[in-house]
């Protein structure tokens, strides 16, 4: 016989006991479960046989008690409705897409993620906006909640208006959180949005009106040629400004503030009035006083502005006659029509218009008044309380000069910027008369080289003016020492 034959008899006739021991296991397992039901289902019928109906009753009543305790009840739900009418006017409250409807469109369209999204509803002109379809939801989590916005269309009480509606579901417990801090939430991100996106305007007064045209000045604090210590301390001034509303109210002051910007012509106070517009978003409004007669005009024109503007007032001293406002006021200042009289403008009605009806109309306000000539101002105008910083626009200085090479020729540093360097230490020029070697050439060697011999001759002129300057000097002493000396001789002859 083969022995591996041998060898699986061997081992079949040992696995033969194990295989019936487990079929005869399985077949008392059946059995046993079989009687189990039936032993259940006899219990059950005896039971409803045996037992009172009160009793059965009173044990079902128990045992959903129980499941009540040990399973968590379901979560309340709250649900708020913003409801818009597609003819263009909310179905509550009046207005169109700008009110609340608008604002929270606006808010969910920076949130809706485009890939999670089944369908997605694309629109908008030159700036493309995404929102939901009908019958879509989405979650937004502020402060660690979730809050669920669902897009509903449906038909207003008449019927006969289509209507849409957004759905805020959130769990009934953080309910005030909803009402008080994630609707207030939706809309001042809204108002900042559209604060910082809108085109600026630049307003100015024709007779008691103002008209406006779109502001395109792109200057920047970037991009703004001065030194850098000076202009980050106006950049906190302003950050500091916009924060303390609740400040200005506590200690009873108008929310506004004054800058005074002087310096010789060309070293950008107007470049720095557009980047403190551009900074804020706030619209300017260019008072010409020349064309205001009278106080009850520039009343009428202040009165006029809204909040969160700038008043620019350039070359005050120049908007002024020299004499005091003592002055002014006691002349005959009074112009008689339509049988009453008419006060013409003096600084005096300016200041007090700016200190008084004007500061209490409106609030986050800026105003500035720009000059070559600070000391001609009136203290009256430099007093604390109105120009709040008096800001000095020098002349170019080295880090104004590497913000210029920057903006023009996008460099950070060339051959020539040593020399440039020592040059600009030793001689006076205006951040515009750089600027205009700059631009002289595009090519950047071309340009330094420029702005190079521009220094020089600047420094030559310099030179040969003190040497002029120290000949005159010069001879005015002989010419003293001369007049002394036959002061000296005549004495004597006496």
């Amino acid at each position: 016989m083969d022995p591996s034959a041998a060898a699986a008899a061997v081992a079949g006739a040992q696995a033969l006991p194990s295989y019936a021991k487990a079929v005869d296991a399985y077949r008392k397992a059946v059995g046993t479960a079989a009687s189990v039901t039936a032993y259940v289902v006899l219990a059950r019928g005896m039971a409803r046989e045996l037992l009172p109906h009160d009793f059965v009753a009173a044990a079902r009543w128990a045992a959903s008690l129980l499941r009540a305790r040990l399973e968590p009840s379901p979560v309340e739900r709250r649900t708020l409705v913003i409801k818009r009418t597609l003819g263009g006017q909310h179905l509550y409250g009046g207005g169109s897409d700008s009110g609340l409807y608008g604002e929270v469109c606006e808010y969910l369209a920076t949130r809706i993620d485009p890939h999670a999204m089944r369908r997605l509803c694309l629109g908008g002109g030159s700036k493309r906006t995404l929102s939901m379809e009908h019958g879509d939801s989405m979650t937004d989590v502020f402060e660690g909640v979730q809050f669920t916005w669902a897009s509903v269309a449906g038909k207003s009480q008449q019927g006969n208006t289509g209507t849409e509606s957004l759905e805020l579901s959130f769990d009934a417990e953080h309910t005030d959180m909803a009402l008080e801090r994630y609707v207030p939430f939706i809309t001042a991100t809204v108002t900042e949005a559209r604060q910082r996106d809108r085109a600026l305007q630049v307003f100015v007064n024709e007779g008691s009106s103002w008209h406006g045209i779109t502001h395109h000045h792109p200057s920047t604090f970037d991009t703004l040629a001065m030194d850098p210590e000076l202009k980050q301390s106006i950049v906190a001034d302003l950050d500091r400004f916009l924060k303390r509303r609740d400040y200005y109210t506590r200690i009873g002051k108008a929310w506004k503030r004054g800058y005074l910007l002087h310096g010789p012509p060309g070293t950008g106070k107007s470049s720095l009035v557009a980047a403190i517009a551009n900074y804020l978003r706030f619209n300017l409004y260019d008072l010409d006083l020349s064309g205001v007669c009278y106080n009850r005009t520039l009343q009428s024109l202040l009165n006029g502005m809204p909040n969160k503007s700038i008043l620019v007032v350039e070359d005050i001293d120049c908007c002024f006659s020299t004499v005091s406002r003592k002055e002014d006021d006691d002349s005959d200042d009074n112009y008689y029509g339509s049988g009453r009289s008419e006060t013409r403008i003096t600084l005096s009605g300016l200041l007090n218009f700016v200190d008084g009806l004007w500061s209490t109309s409106g609030e986050e306000r800026i105003i500035i008044f720009t000059t070559n000539y600070k000391d001609r101002l009136d203290s009256a105008l430099l007093r604390p309380g109105r120009m709040d910083m008096h800001i000095y626009m020098g002349y170019c200085c080295w880090e104004s000069f590497k913000t210029l090479a920057r903006n023009h020729h996008l460099i950070d540093c060339h051959a020539l910027f040593p020399e440039i360097q020592q040059l600009l230490s030793g001689v006076e020029v205006t951040p515009a008369e750089v600027s205009e070697m700059l631009l002289r050439s595009e090519d950047v060697d071309v340009a330094l080289q420029t702005v190079a011999e521009f220094l020089r001759e600047k420094k030559k002129a310099m030179l040969e003016q003190e040497s002029v300057q120290l000949h005159q000097d010069l001879g005015a002493k002989e010419a003293q020492q001369q007049v002394i000396c036959k002061q000296n001789a005549d004495a004597v002859d006496l």
